[in-house]
């Protein structure tokens, strides 16, 4: 084909795709796709599954091969063609979904199929249709045709300013350097750290340091710079991204942040919601605004009288008044001093690949599967890696790409995309494939990125939604894998995977010392674990601090005031948070989660994931860690079904209950 994009009949050829195939290639599919449903509209009276809901699906799917490519690339390349492309694409593809969701004669051609629907058709076609009859009207299919209308338009805007805002935060961080040139400066960095800065100086041709802003040179100067005004240099480079108070108005997401409000609220208020929280919700497991404000409450009453003891310790402990560039820096030395313990020594024996090797021994071990390399797979960077994941029996089932280690113009933070979703429908398979994209510390010298223990819960954490993408048995791609999960359980799997990290036989599995090749030893493993609670409860206000900002700001929002943007922060802080911000803070400015992510007032779904996964996890603390037995219930109950089952049926399935917040709350070193 002469647009490598448009081949689907095997993995994405990134040894060929330029920026310059994408607009040809989503208008040329995006116009088959409206000859094709035209026709199935037109010759299809009675719709089933096979005649209507299957081709729409693989329709969806087509396009979604052809779009993750573009999606991903631009996200990982720092370049601006890409982005260029991504940008002209989206008001297409934005415009294309619109057209879908709000066509009515497709909604009745779905309702009719979910009338005649056989007694014995499969839970997970009757999921399909429900999936689809829902999103209809969440679209506006309802309308009339001026709201309709309008409401198109707002999602082409939404889409546009989510990505925008998007953008100014990775270039306010891409523009940001210090440079030093007194090796005092940065006392206490990691040798790992300094050596870096020295490298990035050189390529610019200058002497000593340069600093960046990504976030493994930002941890590593909050956590260990001696300094404290490098830290506050950094904390604010870091808390002013995208904002009124950061290098160059440019990048300042003010008004977005105002647009994207204003553009959600406007949407929910057209299809029938009175905010964009409750439109939401529509999508979740929660049921309500105050049930969600109830549940942050709830734990935040639990958490603070520990969170408060453990800022009194920490702040007896510095014995200064700690500012918030201070406090992961001195959580840090009260570790070293009441543990005898530190992430550098801990990040010797974390080399990513073994930590690589382990974690896929591990995945073996709890799901008999086999995960290895392919290394006759094109990417897309020197350090990207292909792997195959297969049944004992050599059946395979997918495959997923890695991206692990931070670089200019890259999307800070970690995450999983789809690539490719499971697709088995009318006679055809394709497999899932997924990327897998971290931003660890890019290898040293000797080929070697040493990560610490944090990192390591990283990637598990990522690994668990990989998981649940890959180990999928749906074949309905819109419910197949992560899609058509509710959002609230979608961190189930991931959250629940943290766990396997603090176990001392799986860290033996992902360990050995850069120069000795030990394993952790049980004497610093007892030291790591001791710690685990040291700042616990301080983490959990932090993030129920995030989910009632987000939830509030969504649900209280009013179109006929400006939105309490900073406000609404305050009163959050007011109400849960221990620790005090400057007022140049400007922590919402770069909140990318819920301004261009899929966590608008769904940021609390972490905390509800957390009490599912903890309550999930003491399950296997009950029948041992690697129980097979659990393993494949957990596999079966939860990874297997997609969206195909209401969720908290499955979670009782597995568990043989509903969760409590019980086995949370004495995971963070708290009573219940």
């Amino acid at each position: 084909m002469n647009n490598p994009l448009l081949d689907t009949s095997t993995l994405p050829r990134f040894d060929e795709i330029t920026p310059e195939h994408v607009v040809p290639a989503i208008e040329k599919v995006i116009a088959d796709h409206r000859a094709k449903l035209d026709e199935l509209l037109d010759t299809n009276s009675q719709p089933d599954i096979d005649s209507l809901v299957s081709p729409i699906e693989q329709m969806e799917h087509t396009l979604g091969r052809v779009w993750s490519p573009v999606r991903h690339l631009q996200s990982v390349l720092g370049s601006t063609d890409w982005r260029e492309a991504y940008n002209q694409a989206l008001p297409l593809l934005t415009e294309h979904g619109t057209e879908i969701s709000q066509n009515e004669r497709l909604q009745r051609a779905y309702a009719e199929v979910g009338k005649t629907l056989p007694d014995d058709a499969s839970r997970a076609s009757r999921r399909a249709v429900e999936h689809a009859l829902r999103d209809f009207h969440l679209a506006g299919v309802d309308l009339e045709n001026e709201a309709k209308d309008r409401f198109k338009a707002i999602m082409q805007e939404l889409a546009a300013t989510q990505a925008n805002f998007e953008h100014n935060v990775q270039d306010a961080s891409d523009a940001w350097n210090l440079h030093l040139t007194d090796i005092d400066g940065l006392a206490g960095l990691p040798q790992q750290a300094i050596t870096r800065a020295a490298e990035d100086a050189a390529l610019k041709g200058l002497d000593g340091w340069l600093l960046s802003l990504d976030y493994p040179t930002y941890d590593a100067v909050m956590k260990h710079a001696d300094n404290r005004g490098l830290r506050e240099t950094l904390y604010r480079a870091w808390v002013t991204r995208g904002s009124d108070q950061g290098e160059s108005e440019e990048w300042d997401n003010s008004a977005n942040i105002e647009k994207i409000l204003a553009l959600r609220h406007e949407a929910a208020d057209l299809v029938g919601f009175p905010t964009y929280a409750h439109y939401s919700l529509a999508t979740k497991m929660a049921d309500s605004p105050d049930q969600v404000i109830g549940f942050l409450r709830e734990l935040a009453t639990h958490s603070r009288s520990a969170a408060e003891q453990e800022y009194a310790d920490l702040s007896a402990f510095a014995g200064i008044g700690l500012e918030p560039w201070d406090v992961t820096f001195w959580l840090e030395k009260y570790k070293q001093s009441e543990f005898s313990i530190s992430n550098e020594e801990l990040r010797q024996y974390f080399p990513a690949d073994t930590v690589i090797n382990g974690l896929f021994a591990l995945a073996a071990k709890l799901y008999d599967v086999e995960l290895a390399p392919d290394e006759g797979v094109e990417t897309w960077h020197k350090d990207v890696r292909y792997f195959t994941v297969r049944e004992p029996g050599g059946e395979i089932l997918g495959g997923f790409y890695t991206d692990l280690f931070a670089r200019n113009g890259k999307r800070a933070g970690a995450w999983i995309d789809e690539c490719i979703g499971r697709q088995q429908l009318n006679g055809t398979l394709d497999l899932p494939v997924g990327f897998l994209v971290c931003n660890f510390p890019p290898p040293n010298g000797d080929g070697q990125s040493l990560l610490t223990h944090d990192d390591v819960v990283t990637l598990f954490h990522e690994f668990g939604h990989m998981l649940h993408h890959l180990l999928t048995r749906i074949g309905f791609p819109s419910i197949s894998g992560i899609n058509g999960v509710p959002w609230d359980a979608v961190e189930l799997p991931s959250q629940f995977m943290e766990n396997f990290a603090w176990s001392y036989r799986v860290l033996t599995l992902c360990s050995s010392h850069a120069e000795n090749g030990e394993p952790l030893p049980r004497e610093l493993f007892d030291k790591l674990d001791a710690s685990r609670h040291a700042g616990a409860a301080l983490a959990m206000i932090r993030q129920l601090e995030l989910g009632l900002y987000d939830f509030r700001l969504h649900a209280e929002y009013d179109p006929q005031k400006p939105p309490r943007v900073l406000e609404t922060l305050a009163e959050v802080r007011d109400e849960v948070a221990l620790i005090r911000h400057p007022d140049y803070n400007r922590f919402p400015h770069a909140f990318s989660h819920i301004f261009a992510g899929g966590y608008a007032a769904g940021y609390y779904s972490y905390k509800w994931a957390e009490v599912l996964a903890a309550d999930a996890f003491a399950a296997f603390a009950e029948a041992g860690i690697f129980d097979q037995a659990t393993a494949q219930r957990f596999r079966h109950e939860i990874l297997e079904i997609g969206g195909s089952r209401d969720f908290m049926k499955a979670y009782v399935a597995f568990r043989g209950r509903e969760p409590t917040i019980d086995a949370l709350l004495r995971q963070n070193g708290i009573q219940p």
